[in-house]
């Protein structure tokens, strides 16, 4: 009953938080502070589409990626010239690695405009090359994410991956041999995918912890109306009344070995790079179809990838959407996200609204409280393993609804 209750308000309330303002004129003001952000860059571009992903992604295309990652060096330029200040980045997309050089490049580009601390980059199996790894270790790579999905070859192969990246038996090989290049190696995983079985969801956790890979994540499956009505074309239907028996059987076997850096990201060490959301209050976000988070607004580059090459060919910014958060709005984003990490710093909020955020989200903290969600130990919330869920649930459909909007603006963009 708790999980339809959570799933039912979140998505009504995420589906009106992320409603873009019609007739809105974005803009990126001047930043005068000191803020630390995490600059956030999209690379579109894969060699295979996957029929689950929901992510702006198209073929990938040599010569329109080198014109693409030119642009997305020019945006860097500007936003430094806007004043705004990096500590971290995050490269995700499509597959960032499909011009290794071009990535480097704007990598470097990035260094020298930033003081830049951290660095994540997404990649797929097949990039996990001698010649890739040693160009992201120079270019000062401290986390690489490998997205692997699953190792079992016949969901692989519904997926259309099996050909493309190899069996799970090669993944595991190729993670194994990359295993101590980076600071942390991640490796992405998706659980509740359709037809998935505990037995066969054990199978890849007995493999990953034989690994001992520094960190797992495990999403659960988020899906698009768009691409979920694909997905259950070649795999069968979505169904989420599993889903908390497989999160369970997760949780069981990974606690023992590692340590929760968010509600679904597994780490073995204790201060690792997590995800974006967790680590930072606010992001830009760079690249076609990219959303960032800035002084209380969230925002988000045109879709239309030529469109986007086009605009700062001429030095202007790509925005095409906007929506300004209201200042409760801004409390339940920090709400989510800090306890999506599993604790929260309760005076840190309070001082960041000035002594009103208990006293405005008294409902929600009282809700959560109510059902078990999380114990406070001042000035501490920690989410319980119950808790965790329910914020999996939460975030869950946070992201069905970015990837919803994503779907709009692609058809607004005219991309199938």
């Amino acid at each position: 009953m708790i999980k339809g209750i959570v799933t039912k308000i979140a998505r009504r309330e995420f589906a009106r938080a992320l409603k873009f303002e019609e007739g809105a004129t974005p803009q990126l003001h001047t930043c005068a502070d000191e803020k630390q952000r995490l600059l956030y860059m999209h690379i579109p571009f894969c060699e295979e589409l996957c029929p689950y992903c929901s992510f702006h992604r198209i073929i990938f295309s040599a010569p329109f990626a080198r014109r693409y990652f030119q642009s997305l060096r020019r945006e860097i330029s500007i936003y430094r010239e806007k004043g705004y200040k990096f500590r971290g980045i995050y490269v995700g997309g499509g597959t960032p690695t499909v011009l290794i050089e071009e990535l480097a490049a704007t990598l470097d580009l990035a260094r020298k405009n930033f003081d830049i601390k951290e660095i994540s980059v997404e990649t797929n199996p097949d990039h996990l090359t001698e010649k890739n790894i040693e160009i992201l270790r120079r270019s000062r790579v401290n986390r690489l994410s490998v997205g692997v999905q699953t190792f079992n070859n016949q969901l692989l192969k519904k997926m259309g991956r099996l050909e493309k990246y190899g069996s799970g038996e090669i993944i595991a090989e190729k993670l194994k041999s990359t295993q101590g290049a980076f600071d942390t190696l991640n490796v992405d995983m998706i659980f509740n995918l359709p037809s998935q079985t505990q037995q066969e969801l054990d199978a890849d956790l007995d493999i990953l912890l034989d690994l001992e890979a520094d960190q797992v994540t495990f999403y659960p499956l988020m899906v698009s109306r768009i691409t979920r009505e694909l997905l259950e074309k070649t795999m069968g239907e979505v169904d989420f009344s599993n889903e908390y028996k497989l999160y369970r059987l997760i949780n069981r076997r990974l606690e023992k070995d590692y340590k929760f850096s968010s509600s679904w990201c597994f780490s073995r060490r204790e201060s690792p790079i997590d995800e974006y959301v967790v680590d930072y209050d606010e992001y830009a976000g760079l690249g076609s179809g990219a959303i960032g988070y800035l002084n209380g607004a969230c925002y988000a580059n045109t879709f239309d990838i030529e469109k986007y090459i086009g605009l700062l060919e001429q030095d202007n910014l790509p925005l095409m959407a906007e929506r300004r958060f209201a200042l409760v709005d801004q409390m339940r984003y920090d709400f989510l996200m800090k306890l999506f990490g599993t604790k929260l710093d309760m005076m840190q909020l309070e001082d960041k609204y000035d002594g009103k955020f208990s006293k405005t989200l008294w409902k929600e903290i009282g809700f959560f409280q109510i059902v078990r969600a999380f114990r406070y130990f001042s000035p501490f919330l920690y989410l319980t393993p119950w808790g965790r869920y329910l914020w999996v649930i939460m975030m869950r459909e946070f992201f069905i609804a970015v990837n919803n909007f994503r779907d709009y603006c692609r058809k607004q963009a005219g991309i199938v």
